[in-house]
C-alpha cells in the first residue's frame, strides 16, 4: 500500500508570537470575569425633619396705580383762549389759575345785563308810586276797582322783571368768572390739550387738561373667579386663615425692586365680577406725601396678614417631579430612603407648602435627592435642624411670591400674578 508522505509546514514567526500572546492572556481574562462587583457607594445627602407650625403667608400680585382724584379741567363757556398760565407737568395748588380766556365779550354782556336790571328797577319804582296813589282813591271810590287791580298787577310785573334782570346779571357774572379757569385741587398737571388763541366751546373741545391728585394714591388689582373659589375652599377646610375684618397690610414693590416706604390698606372691593374678564376689582389706598407714586405705574402689591395653620413647609429642592406626581425621599430608621408622593401647594420664597403626604417628625432628603435610589443606603453628611425651617418661614414670608387671596366677601386673592385686570 502506497502512503503519501506528510510534509510538515513550519509556522511563521508572526503566527507563533500571536499564539503565545493569546495563551498568556487567557488566564487573565478568566480571572477578570470571575471578579466580584465593587460595593455600591452610599449617596451623600443632607436631611431635615418635617415640622408643622402656623405660618404667615404673603400674597403678591401685579397692580397699577391710579389717582384718587383725576379731574378734567374744562371750559364752561365758549370763547377764545388767551393764555395758559401754568407749567405743564408741574404741581398746581388749589385755586391756582391755569387758563385765562378772553374776558372782553363777557364783560360787555355783564354791562348789558346790568343796564336791563336798572331799567326794570326804574319801572318797578314807577309802578310802586302809581299803586301808592291809586290805593287811597280806590278806597274813597274815586277810582274803579279795575284801576286798582291794574296798578297792583303792574307793580307785581315790574317786581318780577327786576328778578329776571337780576338773574341775567348773575349769569353774566358767572360767565365772566368762568373765563378764569383755576385748579380745584392740589395735584399734578397734565399737558394742555388746547393752545393759546384756540376757540374753545363747552360742548365739543372744552377739555383743556387734567389734574391728578397724588396724595392719597389708589392701587388697583383684579381677582379671578377661580382664585376666589380656591382660597374660599382653603378657608373652609381650615388650611388658610385671613385676619379679622380682612384687615390686610399692603406693601408695594416698585419696578426697580425697591420697597415703597408707606404701608397701605384695602378700602374697596367691587362686589360684582367683570363679565368680560371674569375678575373683580380690589383697591388699596396709600399715603403718598412726597409724590413718589405717579398715576399709571405698574407695581407689585404684597398683601400680608394671612396665616396657614399647622402648615408643612419644606425646601423646594427637596420636592421632585415624577411621571405622575410630586414626591420626596423619606429617610427611614435604617438610613435608607423610599419615595413618598406628596400634594404640593403654593410656593413661599424658596420653600414649598405640602398639603398632604408628610407627617411631623419624618426626615426627608434635601440636598442630593437626585442621587438617591429606593432602599439604597444613604450617607447623611448634614442634618438641618427643625428650627432652621422655622426661621426660614419668617424670611420667606417677607420675600414670598405666591398669590393674592380670595375672601368670602370681596378681598385680596390671586395666585402668582393678577394685574389690573390682581394677581
Amino acid at each position: 500500500m502506497n502512503t503519501v508522505p506528510v510534509r510538515s509546514v513550519p509556522l511563521r514567526p508572526t503566527a507563533c508570537a500571536l499564539l503565545l500572546a493569546v495563551a498568556a492572556l487567557s488566564p487573565l481574562v478568566a480571572c477578570k470575569k470571575a471578579a466580584p462587583p465593587p460595593a455600591a457607594t452610599a449617596a451623600e445627602v443632607t436631611v431635615t425633619t418635617v415640622t408643622q407650625q402656623d405660618t404667615p403667608v404673603d400674597f403678591e400680585f401685579t397692580a397699577q396705580t391710579q389717582s384718587s382724584r383725576e379731574v378734567e379741567i374744562r371750559s364752561r363757556v365758549d370763547g377764545f383762549l388767551d393764555k395758559r398760565t401754568y407749567t405743564e407737568g408741574q404741581l398746581v395748588k388749589t385755586g391756582q389759575t391755569m387758563f385765562q380766556m378772553d374776558r372782553k365779550p363777557f364783560e360787555a354782556a355783564l354791562q348789558t345785563a346790568k343796564g336791563e336790571l336798572a331799567q326794570q328797577q326804574a319801572r318797578l319804582e314807577v309802578a310802586k308810586a302809581n299803586l301808592a296813589r291809586v290805593q287811597p282813591l280806590a278806597a274813597q271810590n274815586a277810582l274803579s276797582k279795575k284801576d286798582l287791580d291794574d296798578a297792583v298787577g303792574n307793580e307785581k310785573q315790574s317786581a318780577a322783571a327786576v328778578i329776571s334782570a337780576q338773574g341775567e346779571v348773575d349769569t353774566a357774572l358767572l360767565n365772566l368768572g368762568y373765563t378764569t379757569i383755576k385748579s380745584p385741587l392740589n395735584g399734578l398737571s397734565s399737558f394742555a390739550r388746547q393752545q393759546d388763541g384756540s376757540y374753545v366751546t363747552a360742548t365739543s373741545n372744552g377739555l383743556l387738561t387734567y389734574v391728578y391728585q397724588l396724595d392719597p394714591m389708589w392701587v388697583n388689582f383684579s381677582i379671578s373667579e377661580n382664585e376666589m373659589l380656591k382660597y374660599r375652599d382653603e378657608i373652609a377646610a381650615g388650611r388658610l386663615k385671613f385676619p379679622s375684618h380682612n384687615d390686610f397690610v399692603v406693601h408695594l414693590v416698585l419696578a426697580d425692586g425697591s420697597l415703597f416706604a408707606e404701608e397701605g390698606h384695602i378700602d374697596f372691593a367691587n362686589p360684582a365680577f367683570n363679565t368680560e374678564t371674569g375678575t373683580f376689582l380690589v383697591r388699596a389706598v396709600f399715603d403718598n406725601p412726597h409724590g413718589t407714586l405717579r398715576p399709571g405705574q405698574f407695581v407689585r402689591a404684597r398683601i400680608s396678614g394671612a396665616l396657614r395653620p399647622n402648615a408643612t413647609l419644606v425646601p423646594q429642592r427637596a420636592v421632585l417631579q415624577g411621571a405622575k406626581s410630586h414626591f420626596v425621599w423619606v429617610v427611614g430608621a435604617d438610613s435608607k430612603a423610599h419615595q413618598q408622593v406628596v400634594e404640593v401647594g403654593d410656593w413661599q420664597g424658596d420653600q414649598w407648602f405640602i398639603s398632604d403626604g408628610l407627617k411631623a417628625g419624618e426626615r426627608i432628603v434635601v440636598d442630593g435627592a437626585l442621587r438617591v435610589t429606593s432602599d439604597a443606603p444613604l450617607k447623611i453628611v448634614k442634618e438641618l435642624p427643625a428650627s432652621r425651617s422655622s426661621t426660614a418661614v419668617a424670611t420667606a414670608a417677607s420675600d414670598s411670591a405666591a398669590a393674592p387671596p380670595a375672601t368670602e366677601t370681596p378681598g385680596p386673592a390671586a395666585h402668582g400674578s393678577g394685574g389690573t385686570s390682581a394677581e
